[in-house]
């Protein structure tokens, strides 16, 4: 018997070290390896001795203070408005029953997917003169920019929280109405300290997004607008100074890293000690004899028609009209063409081949990388030392998403052109920008897989065991048909957040393979109305494109995912 359970574990052994070393080395060689080249040539002096001169340089001076300072300030209002604004709706898309809840839900995620350059040039155009709201003067100011990212981020709270809401045992909160309590104060006192991990999880990643934001700040801030991440990027491009850049990267890092460890903890609390029960369970029919249930609703027109609507209604409506003023399809005829002044070097419609082309690529290389580590952090190890390393290989994970992308692209460049002494310049090849496009996908794989996978009772696994089932079969049988439910979401994740990937592929995208982001901030850059009608067109094409994908993408995983894919943002 102990022979035959060696000749079982060794080939499951094997397979679980190539599980946890085939994404370690996918992370080191095209995430760690560029990022900290990059960095560390920022403090390497002329004669390869060590200069700590520059840090003394950037931190000394006033203007690196004003930047962290408005990055801080609008990663604060952005968090603090996206959980205000998203609990609202969380409460009617996962507490209450309706037709058409199903349909709403995809509406509310579409933004969160919705490339950068596209949201910048659908705020632009609602706000600059002309625009719907051009008469508020808010065009490049700090109150547009966080208009924007809240846009972007109310998804990550509506899912994260509505998550857990929606399985969250109702009688607690029954029993509080029941001794006397308002629905007021049985909210504040009873539901929302159990929602608590959920909001302090959903407010710290969101706190990271809007710390880290590159297209909608690059597109709404202006020339007068700056962040820590946008400073980076005109640093490395257009100074070639990596010394700053190599400390702002690392001031980045450390509030990346608290923001994701306040993340981990809260959702480290949210898997324990809470009492669950099924969505269906939970939820209730909506009704109009509820105040909650009408404010809610009220709340929630206000945030899908003024923040999620709106802004795209315009630009939808600005890209009908054309250069000479006239209303009609002259920008999307433009489309065919390479600009006023041939200002691309390729079409719109061959740059969209190209986006889907690497997409496709880089969704195929997300989810095999991302399933592996869902896989093996979904696993309890009872070594402590085995649970600390699940752990921190859950953290490394998610560092994608806060590091920046014109750090890992410059990165790339530094350092890929000949890997580890291979004689291959991977810099020429095609396969850089989806590998690039992956490494930020890879994270939102692990987020939408690990919740189903984590869900599945321990039970089923031991009794597959002691049935005579091998370890792979127990895999094959229990953990892969279940997890199966979350792939289509996580597919649809990787594909559109890989479809409007901006800040590596700006840096690694040549002229003549250019994506449609970088096509359509290219021709924002250049000079004329029919450039500009252009980008308009082109950015309504790749918003319509990507909310296919996400609208396919929740009809693909199936309604017994949703509780457990929509919570692990």
């Amino acid at each position: 018997m102990t022979r035959a359970r060696a000749a079982v574990s060794a080939p499951s052994a094997v397979w679980w070290g190539v599980a946890v070393l085939l994404p370690l080395a996918f992370l080191g060689v095209f995430f760690a390896w560029p990022a900290v080249t990059l960095v560390a040539r920022g403090f390497l002096a002329e004669g390869g001795g060590v200069d700590l001169g520059g840090l003394r340089d950037v931190l000394g001076n006033p203007r690196t203070w004003r930047l962290v300072g408005t990055t801080l300030a609008q990663a604060t209002a952005g968090s603090a408005a996206s959980v205000l604004l998203g609990l609202p709706v969380a409460y009617l898309l996962y507490r209450t029953r309706f037709p058409g809840r199903g349909l709403l839900r995809g509406l509310v995620t579409v933004p969160f997917v919705l490339p950068t350059v596209v949201v910048g040039v659908a705020f632009r155009a609602l706000f600059q003169t002309g625009g719907l709201l051009g008469w508020a003067h808010l065009d490049g100011t700090f109150v547009a920019v966080v208009v924007a990212l809240v846009f972007f981020n109310v998804s990550v709270v509506v899912r994260t929280v509505g998550g857990l809401w929606e399985r969250l045992d109702p009688r607690a909160e029954q029993a509080a109405r029941a001794l006397g309590a308002s629905p007021a104060r049985a909210f504040r006192t009873v539901t929302l300290p159990a929602l608590s991990p959920a909001l302090a999880s959903a407010a710290a990643v969101v706190f990271l997004f809007c710390a880290t934001a590159f297209g909608v700040v690059l597109v709404l801030g202006g020339l007068g607008y700056g962040t820590v991440e946008t400073e980076i990027y005109r640093r490395t491009t257009q100074f070639l100074d990596l010394r700053t850049a190599a400390v702002l990267s690392i001031l980045q890092l450390l509030v990346v890293t608290l923001a994701l460890w306040v993340a981990g903890r809260a959702r480290a609390r949210r898997e324990r000690a809470l009492h669950l029960e099924h969505e269906d369970v939970a939820a209730h029919r909506w009704s109009v004899r509820s105040v909650p249930d009408v404010a809610a609703a009220v709340a929630t027109s206000v945030v899908v028609g003024g923040l999620v609507v709106l802004p795209l209604a315009g630009l939808v409506g600005r890209s009908f009209r054309g250069p000479d003023g006239a209303w009609g399809l002259a920008n999307y005829r433009a489309l065919g063409t390479t600009g006023g002044r041939n200002a691309l070097a390729v079409t719109v419609w061959e740059a969209l081949a190209n986006s889907v082309r690497t997409a496709l690529v880089a969704t195929v290389i997300a989810v095999v990388v991302g399933g592996l580590v869902a896989l093996v952090v979904s696993r309890r190890p009872r070594a402590r030392v085995a649970r600390r390393a699940v752990g921190l290989l859950d953290a490394v994970v998610m560092l994608p998403l806060g590091v920046s992308a014109v750090t890992v692209g410059f990165g790339f460049l530094i350092t890929l052109d000949r890997p580890l002494g291979l004689d291959v310049d991977l810099r020429t090849s095609g396969l850089l920008v989806p590998i690039a496009q992956a490494v930020v996908a890879v994270p939102l794989v692990v987020r939408t897989v690990l919740p189903v996978l984590r869900a599945i009772d321990p039970r089923l696994r031991q009794a597959a065991s002691v049935l005579g089932a091998a370890p792979g079969r127990v895999l094959r049988d229990v953990d892969l048909p279940i997890a199966l439910r979350s792939l289509g979401l996580a597919i649809g994740f990787a594909f559109a957040v890989s479809l409007g990937e901006f800040g590596a592929t700006a840096f690694l995208a040549r002229p003549d393979s250019a994506t449609l982001p970088v096509v359509i901030f290219r021709l924002i850059g250049r000079p004329g109305a029919e450039n500009y009608g252009m980008a308009l067109a082109a950015s309504v094409v790749l918003a319509v494109l990507t909310a296919v994908v996400m609208m396919l993408a929740e009809r693909l995983r199936g309604d017994r995912a949703s509780g457990a894919a929509g919570g692990e943002f």
